[in-house]
């Protein structure tokens, strides 16, 4: 049919062709047409596979969503605009009201910043445990209206390790979900679903993108599980990824296992000169033999134990915001897990909606200064490290 110049711009010829990319497709579209109206209500009634509008589903997400639930070895993975959208689809996805959460603490701030929140507002409620007693302690804290056990390892900022395995056993014994922060380590280190967790949780902002140009989320777990929040949750709170960031993440997973491997390096040379400065009162990093966790994460974590870390400086808070001040290589910036040495102060930065004793509960110190351990040559990012400290 012929049809006018006005028709022709907006309707396109429609390419069909076999897809041979190497690098996966970005697909922009926000909606996707219909072959017949029976088609469309199969589709919507889910009688048959394929994409309707890309808040509910997306060629380009849904490769981000293979690809994350292979690296994790989980059965299906969810992928949202953000961490905090994945975990506010998860908290509602699988709470009733009046339901509790027992987190380990500390955690990263917005997910503390949420829960309270939430319990202020009366939809649930949300009982803290140190991480250091979590195991010790948990089984005590559970009660019939808990729900789910939420937990990070390495911990934010204080790098806590948490024994998954033994908190696995505890929850599949109560019939209670266990949830993991998986963020710091990543599944190159680390995999929770293997030590009996039921969800994994991802900031995709962090090291999956690794490149400090995207914003993203993820859960990946049981088939059943994912599906329900899908369709419960994420449709409806509408807490979507772009297909371009979807894209910019499966980019990033692409150097994954080598950025890893050198964060790794990386922050245990760092992390064993620190604890000889004597500037450093204390460092938290799991790769110490020193370190509390160490053997716990030496028995769960594979191939290292990523790039973050934590020291107290020596004279508190006022030595760690020179110190902070004074350097010139490494960033001055919230986030983790990036090409780039990022360094950021949590009592006032990403963790400053607690309370002072809140953070102090949380081991979380006025002189603590949290290091993501970039990419650079390591003997740069000692020399900075160094000068500033000397300057503080």
């Amino acid at each position: 049919m012929d049809k006018n110049i006005e028709t022709n711009c907006v309707h396109s010829p429609k390419i069909e062709y076999e897809l041979r990319d190497i690098s996966p497709p970005i697909h922009l579209s926000s909606t996707f047409y219909f072959k017949s109206a029976s088609e469309g209500r199969e589709l919507f009634e889910g009688k048959r596979e394929g994409y309707i509008y890309t808040r509910l589903s997306n060629p380009t997400i849904k490769v981000l969503e293979d690809t994350l639930a292979k690296l994790e070895n989980g059965e299906k993975a969810l992928c949202f605009s953000s961490g905090m959208g994945a975990i506010s689809a998860l908290i509602f996805g699988v709470l009733n009201q009046g339901e509790k959460v027992i987190f380990s603490d500390p955690v990263y701030g917005g997910t503390y910043a949420l829960f309270k929140r939430l319990e202020r507002k009366g939809f649930f409620k949300f009982k803290g445990i140190k991480a250091k007693e979590f195991t010790e302690k948990l089984e005590k804290e559970i009660d019939r209206k808990t729900k789910l056990v939420y937990i990070e390892t390495p911990s934010n900022p204080t790098l806590d390790i948490i024994d998954i395995e033994e908190v696995a056993r505890i929850t599949k014994k109560k019939g209670i979900l266990l949830v993991v922060d998986n963020t710091f380590a990543t599944p190159y280190h680390q995999r929770p679903l293997e030590l009996g967790a039921d969800i994994v949780i991802h900031s995709l902002t962090k090291y999956l993108g690794g490149h400090t140009d995207l914003i993203g989320g993820a859960l990946i777990g049981k088939r059943e599980l994912m599906e329900e929040i899908d369709k419960e949750e994420r449709a409806h709170i509408g807490a979507i990824i772009s297909p371009f960031n979807a894209w910019l993440v499966l980019r990033g997973i692409r150097t994954l296992a080598v950025r890893m491997r050198v964060h790794s390096e990386n922050a245990m040379t760092l992390a064993k000169f620190l604890k000889e400065h004597p500037k450093v009162k204390e460092v938290f990093y799991p790769g110490l033999e020193s370190f509390e966790g160490h053997k716990i994460a030496k028995k769960q974590m594979k191939k290292g134990f990523s790039g973050m870390l934590s020291f107290i400086h020596k004279n508190g808070k006022d030595g760690a915001m020179k110190f902070i001040d004074s350097l010139e290589l490494c960033i001055k910036a919230v986030s983790l897990g990036a090409v780039e040495t990022l360094v950021e102060h949590p009592a006032s930065m990403t963790h400053s909606t607690m309370e002072e004793e809140e953070l102090m509960n949380a081991g979380i110190h006025p002189g603590l200064v949290r290091i993501s351990v970039g990419i650079e040559n390591i003997e740069d990012i000692i020399r900075d490290i160094d000068r500033a400290l000397s300057k503080s």
